[in-house]
């Protein structure tokens, strides 16, 4: 079912590639809601913005802790269009459909990765946004819900093409990639809170990454993570999972030693491990213990490597 969008809230922290979005909703004649910041960047574009102060009486409070939870805003996103109850409660208190809700959330992990603050880390957890987001997410049939900017130039596409309307299908898709991101911030706070949970092998991931194959050539696999953070890919072909146990167990080794070290692993056995002066010669007898096996090479260290160490 196609729904026409005619009223919009937009309330972000991230403006970038904003401006495109808001000039279409403006020419397709969309009356947009905004709060702070998203307010004052909508005005600065000459397109009109009504406060969402007006729709709930009540001014940003409690230093902007409190703006948007207010039943005026929740109940213009949850109330159901094709529910009599609904549409007669919504007219009786006066609260206006919103069929569009643009919300991100609050830097929390670009603040824990960037101060040991905790009063300001804490301030960067977002309770009203995660709050809209899943609200709107959750009323897919008749909302459509953007949770990250990389979504915005989707919906110009689909608004242009479509003359202002999405489909079911689309929102229902915008709303699964809604819930996700809740769910990673979600877990970003949780791990903050206790490094150690292992929240049941939830792991925050804003980009999973998918594997040559998994532990068999006709399985897939996909790694949560960031593997950049872990360790730099000369070369070679796509990583598999068995590449990825066969660097674990490489690793398992650096603590042995302190000088350039070449260790060749296959199927987590170490078929060849020598330690030397310079990597060159660690390759040479490394490769020495079992030739038949060598069909790749993890170089370990624990400490930096001389230009001398390197030469190869």
């Amino acid at each position: 079912m196609n729904k026409t969008i005619r009223t919009a809230l937009i309330s972000v922290f991230y403006k970038d590639g904003l401006e495109s979005l808001i000039r279409l909703l403006h020419q397709q004649g969309v009356t947009i809601y905004s709060t702070g910041g998203t307010q004052t960047f909508i005005e600065s574009l000459g397109v009109p913005v009504v406060p969402v102060e007006q729709l709930t009486g009540y001014p940003s409070i409690l230093g902007g802790r409190v703006k948007t939870l207010h039943p005026s805003v929740f109940g213009g996103i949850l109330g159901k269009r094709e529910d009599a109850t609904h549409v007669q409660e919504m007219e009786q208190y006066k609260i206006p459909t919103l069929d569009l809700v643009i919300v991100d959330l609050y830097p929390f992990e670009e603040t824990v990765a960037s101060t040991n603050d905790e009063k300001a880390i804490i301030e960067k957890i977002d309770i009203g946004g995660p709050s809209m987001i899943r609200a709107a997410a959750k009323n897919f049939k008749d909302v459509t819900v953007l949770a990250a900017k990389t979504e915005y130039n989707t919906l110009v596409e689909l608004l242009t093409q479509q003359q202002g309307a999405t489909t079911l299908e689309q929102r229902k898709e915008f709303a699964a990639k809604a819930f996700q991101v809740v769910a990673r911030y979600d877990v970003a706070i949780a791990k903050y809170f206790d490094p150690n949970a292992t929240l049941q092998f939830v792991e925050a991931s804003g980009s999973p990454r998918s594997l040559r194959y998994g532990e068999n050539p006709h399985q897939t696999a996909t790694f949560y993570g960031d593997l950049t953070s872990l360790f730099t890919q000369l070369g070679g072909k796509e990583l598999s999972y068995n590449n990825l146990v066969d660097v674990d167990a490489a690793l398992q080794l650096i603590c042995e030693f302190d000088v350039p070290t070449f260790a060749i692993i296959k199927h987590t056995n170490v078929c060849g491990v020598a330690q030397r002066a310079t990597v060159k010669e660690s390759w040479d007898a490394a490769l020495a213990g079992d030739p038949e096996s060598a069909f790749g090479g993890v170089l370990i260290t624990n400490r930096p490597l001389t230009p001398k160490q390197l030469q190869l």
